[in-house]
């Protein structure tokens, strides 16, 4: 079993990271998705993948995880894998998710790419790999109208990231820096204070106006539309053909090396899903939702959903090239020691099951395994 690792940014951030992982101890890493339906049900008589009698898949509540919310509430994972049962676990955190990896338990997950570099590159390259992509975009810069009008005006505002060096905090500082103003990273302090905040309490913290606006994925982003925001930037604006990645598939070195198989199932699993997604987006919409309502009780709102799922791009490419940038932003921001995570991905399985349906292969952007 791989030994525990802190999946911190750099030595500099171990203080910041200890208190959300205790957090969680008392509940383990994630909690386990409830209320499956008919067609999650392991099929009787049907053979197990590799042997195995579970495969445990992990992802996060929120819309950039689309297709794992709709594999699971649609059963594809389950299909894919015959006999062998999936088991869920839901995540409020990148740095959570890649412990659980870390620990052994957790076999593969949907998660940010920062989290996915920070972890690769803490273990000296040795705890994970990147096998495939999932989404792209969903992410905007929302503020309070009456405060903000222009990004001249985010100087010296208050502005909300999910957590310290997640994907979305190393993107707004990177912003901040391109704008010629200066914030230390690890405080917030500087000509703009970023405030590392719960996702989940990020729309009370602008009700409360405690912030100003925010740097966030969806329906976060969305939600605080709803209580009076606007959208001040799309991050997709920033990117060539407004395209980046926002959710990639890991899975632990281990598993993937005994258990190819099972990779390529649940891979599988997720090529089938997109297609579906794709082809039915209102449908599979309709999925995400009641997927949402089962893991956290409560589904989105028609305003909240409609714009957040209009955001996001669903897509087996990984983009490994834009997570090559954001590695190199995390770098620049003081962050991530190594800017050149290479040998992340591995992408064999997921180019296999493309080519198996007729589809080109996609690239690594020179990150690849050797």
């Amino acid at each position: 079993m791989p030994a525990n690792r802190a999946p911190l940014l750099s030595r500099r951030l171990a203080v910041a990271a200890v208190l959300p992982l205790l957090a969680l101890a008392a509940c383990g890493y994630g909690s386990k998705a409830d209320d499956l339906g008919a067609g999650q049900q392991t099929a009787a008589g049907a053979r197990k993948t590799d042997g195995l009698d579970s495969v445990r898949i992990g992802y996060f509540g929120n819309l950039t995880h689309a297709t794992a919310l709709v594999g699971v509430e649609q059963g594809f994972f389950q299909k894919a894998l015959g006999g062998t049962r999936a088991e869920y676990q839901v995540f409020n955190a990148g740095p959570s998710e890649i412990e659980a990896l870390n620990s052994g338990s957790l076999d593969i997950g949907w998660i940010g790419p920062s989290p996915a570099i920070n972890g690769y590159t803490r273990s000296g390259g040795k705890n994970l790999r990147i096998v495939g992509g999932s989404a792209s975009g969903g992410v905007k810069l929302v503020v309070d109208p009456k405060k903000i009008r222009t990004p001249a005006d985010v100087k010296g505002k208050r502005i909300a990231t999910p957590q310290l060096g997640n994907t979305q905090d190393v993107a707004f500082l990177h912003w901040i820096a391109e704008r010629g103003w200066k914030v230390d990273a690890l405080s917030g302090r500087g000509d703009v204070k970023v405030v590392r905040t719960d996702n989940k309490v990020t729309p009370d913290a602008y009700r409360s106006g405690s912030v100003d606006g925010a740097w966030v994925p969806e329906p976060t982003a969305s939600k605080l539309v709803a209580e009076g925001a606007k959208v001040l930037l799309d991050e997709s604006s920033l990117w060539p053909d407004r395209k980046f990645v926002i959710t990639n598939i890991i899975v632990s070195q281990r598993f993937l090396t005994e258990h190819p198989a099972a990779v390529e199932a649940v891979l599988k699993a997720s090529v089938d899903t997109n297609k579906w997604i794709n082809a039915h987006p209102d449908a599979a919409k309709q999925a995400a939702n009641r997927q949402l309502r089962a893991d956290s009780g409560k589904a989105l709102p028609a305003e909240v959903l409609d714009p957040a799922w209009k955001s996001l791009r669903i897509t087996d490419d990984p983009l490994a090239a834009t997570l090559a940038t954001e590695a190199r932003h995390a770098a620049e921001a003081g962050l991530l020691k190594d800017p050149e995570p290479a040998g992340i991905y591995d992408l064999t399985l997921l180019n296999k099951v493309l080519r198996a349906e007729g589809r080109p292969a996609v690239g690594a952007a020179g990150l690849g395994a050797q």
